[in-house]
């Protein structure tokens, strides 16, 4: 861990100077200057000190926060074939995330799951084939590079009328697959 950077960045994030923490932690500017750039290192009770001057703690400082994954595979994703139609989540583990994306492949002639009403949205992208969208007594239909967007105050599913399938890209939140 850089100490002295992190000692920076939670200084800017409380919009200080070094002459405002210098006051606060009763410390010369000089020395923070030098703690900042890695040029000394301050004891423990002086890191205290510094710290109390910036709202933090010695436990918050030095919690380090689980790096998160940003880019996923093809080894990441898992497939869930179910009567119909095959879902693939694209990101492991949506369910925990505010949104959830699937890969939804349709076999001709059949439904995806419908999903209950709900507080949250869903996007649709379609990359293959053609689907219809029943949402509540409505009904869309959609080719090849169209889209949806639809809140979740009504219920919903896709339906492949064609003879071949059909893959889309389905975005919810919250996550309900």
């Amino acid at each position: 861990m850089d100490i002295g950077k992190k000692l920076k960045e939670l200084r800017l994030k409380n919009d200080l100077t070094l002459d405002d923490l210098a006051s606060r932690s009763e410390l010369t500017k000089g020395f923070l200057s030098q703690v900042e750039r890695n040029l000394t290192a301050p004891n423990i009770a002086t890191l205290e000190d510094i710290l109390e001057a910036l709202g933090s703690n010695l436990s918050e400082f030095f919690r380090e926060e689980p790096k998160r994954q940003v880019v996923f595979t093809a080894q990441d994703f898992y497939v869930d074939e179910r009567e119909g139609y095959t879902i693939e989540w694209i990101i492991p583990n949506a369910q925990k995330n505010e949104m959830e994306p699937i890969l939804l492949t349709l076999h001709p002639q059949q439904k995806s799951q419908e999903l209950a009403t709900h507080d949250g949205e869903a996007f649709g992208y379609i990359l293959k084939g053609r689907v219809t969208l029943v949402c509540g007594n409505e009904k869309y239909k959609l080719k090849e590079h169209e889209t949806f967007y639809l809140d979740g105050a009504k219920s919903h599913y896709l339906y492949n009328s064609g003879k071949s399938e059909a893959k889309v890209l389905w975005v919810t939140t919250p996550p309900s697959f």
